[in-house]
């Protein structure tokens, strides 16, 4: 298991978490498992931008994104050099800091009220 931490976020985990992630699962993935709700609009497919994190320790760990990744952070709101797709990025062996950036692009949160 590899340990992810989670800097807070006001509404997703306003203290922040610690979680225990199976390798070769994605982030968004692990999050979910954990109880963390981050968006994933497009269910996890690569095709939107609400599962954008900042990953602020680690980044040099992972995998490097593929161009559809990299086509579709561009239109990311807060994007940063660190800048990832939840569902795109593997957890690996080693541990991450990410953070989970306070808007997306989504005008609408699918099963939220």
């Amino acid at each position: 298991m590899t340990q992810i931490i989670v800097l807070p976020h006001v509404e997703l985990c306003p203290d922040g978490a610690v979680i225990e992630a199976e390798a070769g699962k994605s982030v968004c993935e692990s999050l979910l498992a954990s109880g963390i709700d981050i968006e994933h609009a497009c269910e996890m497919s690569c095709a939107c931008t609400t599962c954008h994190v900042i990953v602020r320790e680690g980044f040099d760990t992972l995998e490097p994104a593929a161009d559809e990744e990299e086509d579709l952070l561009d239109k990311a709101w807060g994007l940063e050099p660190q800048s990832r797709l939840s569902c795109q990025v593997a957890v690996r062996d080693a541990p991450l800091v990410i953070e989970i950036p306070r808007y997306t692009i989504n005008m609408a949160r699918e099963g939220k009220h």
